[in-house]
């Protein structure tokens, strides 16, 4: 998805993430994103472990969702 777009794109990107939010707000936005993604991880990761350790209990879930 993100691989067409090129060095034009990422430069006309930044320019108008500059217009935007101006200078002093980009690196505010960087770190809620980043905030934001490592969050994300850590929640995914965590979940991931749990139906690696329990794996009839998420059996039995799939069941029950299936049945309803």
């Amino acid at each position: 998805m993100l691989s067409n777009i090129g060095v034009p794109g990422l430069i006309m990107i930044i320019i108008l993430a500059l217009i935007i939010f101006g200078p002093k707000k980009l690196p505010e936005l960087g770190r809620a994103a980043g905030q934001t993604l490592r969050e994300f991880k850590n929640s995914t990761a965590g979940l991931i472990e749990e139906v690696k350790e329990n794996p009839s209990e998420t059996d039995k879930s799939e069941k029950e969702t299936k049945s309803i």
